[in-house]
């Protein structure tokens, strides 16, 4: 019996009052994201800290101070390091003084060295320092004490306030943008797990996609290449992996060879290919716009981010409310009983390994835009991951059950567990066994939960 009809007799079931309702229907398919919600409050509540603002909106508050406590005749020193993000602090902290009237007697970007060179020359010119606009980092250096001219009760810094590390926004971009490329992959994956197979070449396509793209740009351009070869390159390796992915469908449907074999056995001749056609090294000679994809962005958002959302936007309709996301349900359930229902059970498993194998490809090209080369040790372990993502966000191994957006859910509950074992300074052995833990609890979770819904099939 399929796990479809498992479900409809659950229905009825609770029609009668004796079966699981729709909230607990609900529960059963999102319910992890519960544990997502745990893990960011756990995780928020461990890296709750002191924080000091940087940037531009920090020179602005400082300026501010300054201004409000010595007026618009103060005599101000400015000093930063020389990184981004500091001297972003120090031209608008130079510009809100500047329009309100006040001396920038210098403005410093670099180290302790430039700071003390700058008060000397301040002090050899007979000019008053009434304050020290510096950040956090630049504040602790000992030198102001060594001139009592200007010691460190002149240092003004931007006022601190307490959140968590975790939840900031550029640690939850950072999560989003490392989880992109797993949940990428993950949604082929989902859909050939549901069919009760498995795909372990994933990670090997991601390495041969991000070789064969790299390499296809190279040979008709390199770094001058234009937009028109730098897209047949991302097209190139998605449509290799593709290839492969559809050769892994006929193993599986034409010779009746288990999954778990045929792609083990793509898996080291995709590693070797890569390799192969690399001759062991990576590919960096890519055009400047090939980065675009990976490490770009809209509104703030990366660019990965916004690929992963709209590609979970169009499986989860294709899973829901699209005719083969109902035969690949059930050929999961039962493949014979979907064959002598009419379903085109050959026809499907070659879409979904098909599509499993182009999401690799396109994994691999997005990393490859992200690290900026193409590389034949890209993807290593992917394939394992991506399994347990899809594991932990509810897909049963056994086939005929699991949602795209349960997985989703899963990636993110890893990425937040790795992440904030990082951010608490866990030791890397130790993150190990808890992702494992976390691995095999989902599994177990997964086999109680069939047995519940056992309990409403007829005997």
């Amino acid at each position: 019996m399929s796990q479809s009809d498992v479900h409809n007799l659950s229905d009825d079931a609770a029609a009668r009052g004796t079966g699981p309702n729709l909230a607990q229907r609900l529960f059963a398919d999102y319910g992890m994201i519960f544990v997502l919600l745990a893990l960011v409050v756990l995780f928020s509540v461990l890296t709750y800290t002191e924080q000091h603002p940087t940037g531009a909106d920090a020179g602005r508050q400082v300026a501010g101070s300054v201004l409000q406590e010595f007026g618009a005749q103060a005599k101000v020193l400015i000093v930063a390091r020389d990184i981004a993000g500091d001297r972003a602090f120090s031209v608008a902290a130079q510009q809100r003084l500047t329009e309100r009237g006040a001396t920038v007697l210098a403005v410093v970007n670099g180290g302790p060295v430039e700071a003390r060179a700058a008060i000397e020359r301040a002090i050899a010119a007979k000019q008053t320092i009434d304050a020290v606009v510096a950040n956090d980092v630049a504040a602790q250096w000992t030198i102001y004490d060594q001139f009592p001219q200007v010691g460190a009760a002149r240092v003004r810094t931007p006022r601190p306030y307490d959140w968590p590390n975790f939840l900031k926004r550029s640690n939850l971009l950072g999560v989003a943008n490392q989880t992109a490329i797993y949940a990428i992959i993950a949604v082929g994956m989902t859909m050939v797990i549901i069919t009760a197979g498995i795909d372990l070449s994933v990670g090997s396509l991601v390495a041969l996609a991000s070789v064969a793209g790299a390499l296809y740009i190279r040979e008709h351009g390199g770094r001058e290449a234009g937009l028109a070869t730098m897209l047949l390159g991302m097209t190139v390796g998605i449509g290799v992996c593709a290839l492969a992915g559809a050769f892994n469908g006929c193993m599986v449907t034409a010779f009746r060879i288990p999954p778990f074999i045929v792609t083990l056995a793509v898996m080291m001749m995709a590693n070797g290919l890569a390799y192969r056609l690399c001759q062991g090294s990576s590919i960096p000679e890519l055009p400047g716009s090939f980065f675009w994809l990976g490490s770009g962005s809209l509104l703030g958002i990366p660019n990965p981010v916004l690929l992963m959302v709209l590609l979970y936007v169009v499986a989860h309709i294709v899973m829901t409310r699209m005719a083969f996301g109902r035969y690949v349900y059930a050929i999961g359930g039962n493949e014979e009983a979907a064959r002598l229902s009419g379903v085109p059970v050959i026809g499907v498993l070659l879409a979904v390994y098909t599509i499993s194998g182009a999401l690799a490809g396109l994994g691999g090209i997005v990393l490859a835009s992200q690290l900026a080369a193409g590389d034949p040790k890209f993807g290593l372990t992917y394939e394992l991951e991506v399994i347990a993502a899809v594991v932990v966000g509810g897909t049963s191994l056994m086939g005929g059950e699991g949602k795209v957006l349960g997985t989703l859910i899963g990636a993110f509950i890893i990425a937040v567990i790795k992440n904030g074992m990082n951010l608490t300074s866990v030791d890397p052995f130790n993150q190990k066994i808890v992702l494992g833990a976390v691995l095999l609890a989902a599994v177990l979770i997964d086999t109680l939960k069939r047995r519940r819904f056992a309990l409403f099939a007829p005997a």
